[in-house]
């Protein structure tokens, strides 16, 4: 867990009790204070700061993270429905209407073509369909706002009209998201986590609909220009508490948000591997977790393999990031994933195996 902005008497305290407790204190970049021990230790620290009147606040911030890691079951509400995060994790499917997506090259790019895509993902099990208009690719030069409504407002229309499957805009500008919402689309999926556009807060809060808050170091024409961190998840924690915090602030329901590490956006293979294998502190934010690992390079990187072949290294990684917590995947190959990511499901929580498989725990192997 990682705590921020503690003076001078915070931070000696922690120091001081953290060690008497086993819990290991480190010190991030000056700013932030990182914090790992089991359950029992943080308590006792906890307890032993709560008698120390320059360090009770971070006694009562300490007991509401461990809150937070408990926490394994959500619900999303949204206009006309909910979508309910715990035993299943949910599958997201992706929907580039863009002529040049890293991932299909523009196989999609028509509306009739993307319409039967979005139906196809549904019918293998996409619980739901992340529609975007604009590549986020590295290097990639933005759209305008006009030509990503005229991309993504006829297919959402369309899929919305087909399909109660709820539908999600990929977007970081507040005209396409408002536009999008009105047509049908009910969960906004915002890579810069309302940071590139100011009015899109009160759009989200407006709407009343979910949002996806993910992280970016940059934007997407500079993110993989050299990204550095000192602990890349301790960053990432930082900055999404942070975006929480906004986004409630501009009148965001606290149980509509979602936050996303941002897997490749901004981060090296190694940032990325470690991303995966800390997801599991991304609970302390309290916050169901998305996570986008599909087809992408770091797993390219590491296999040796075209964006074509690289299927079972995103279901490594979906595996992994389910075993970890993650709520929804987002992913291209939806009848694959959605195999791989129940089958975790049962292992991260085995306890459950009867409700989640037809014959029960008791059924006899052949």
């Amino acid at each position: 867990m990682e705590l921020e902005n503690l003076d001078s008497d915070a931070c000696t305290a922690v120091h001081d009790l953290a060690a008497r407790s086993c819990v290991q204190a480190d010190t991030v970049g000056g700013a932030l204070f990182r914090l790992s021990g089991t359950e029992t230790g943080l308590r006792a620290l906890a307890a032993g700061l709560a008698q120390i009147p320059s360090a009770s606040h971070v006694s009562a911030e300490i007991l509401g993270v461990i809150e937070a890691f408990s926490a394994s079951a959500f619900s999303l509400d949204f206009p006309g429905g909910r979508l309910d995060l715990g035993r299943t994790p949910l599958i997201m499917g992706v929907l580039n209407v863009t002529p040049d997506s890293f991932s299909d090259g523009g196989a999609f790019f028509r509306k009739e073509e993307a319409v039967d895509r979005a139906l196809e993902m549904i019918e293998q099990g996409a619980d739901i369909v992340d529609v975007g208009g604009e590549s986020t690719r590295p290097d990639a030069e933005p759209v305008s706002v006009e030509e990503e409504l005229t991309r993504v407002v006829p297919v959402i229309a369309q899929i919305a009209e087909r399909s109660h499957v709820p539908v999600s805009i990929d977007t970081y500008k507040s005209k396409v998201a408002d536009e999008a919402l009105n047509v049908g689309a009910k969960i906004v999926n915002d890579i810069s986590a309302l940071r590139f556009d100011a009015e899109m807060a009160s759009v989200v809060a407006e709407h009343a609909v979910p949002v996806i808050l993910m992280h970016i170091l940059g934007t997407p024409r500079d993110m993989q220009h050299n990204p550095a961190y000192l602990d890349v998840v301790a960053e990432i924690v930082a900055y999404l508490r942070s975006a929480l915090a906004h986004a409630v602030a501009e009148g965001i329901s606290w149980d509509r948000t979602v936050i996303d590490p941002g897997i490749g956006f901004g981060k090296t293979v190694s940032h990325n591997l470690q991303i995966i294998g800390r997801l599991s502190e991304f609970k302390s934010l309290g916050r169901p977790i998305l996570i986008g690992t599909s087809r992408k390079s770091f797993i390219g990187k590491v296999l040796g393999l075209e964006v074509g072949e690289r299927v079972f290294g995103t279901a490594a990684t979906v595996a992994a990031s389910v075993l970890a917590g993650a709520h929804i995947v987002r992913v291209h190959d939806v009848a694959e994933m959605k195999q791989v990511a129940r089958m975790a499901g049962v292992l991260r929580a085995p306890e459950q195996m009867r409700q989640a498989t037809p014959d029960g725990v008791g059924a006899a192997e052949s």
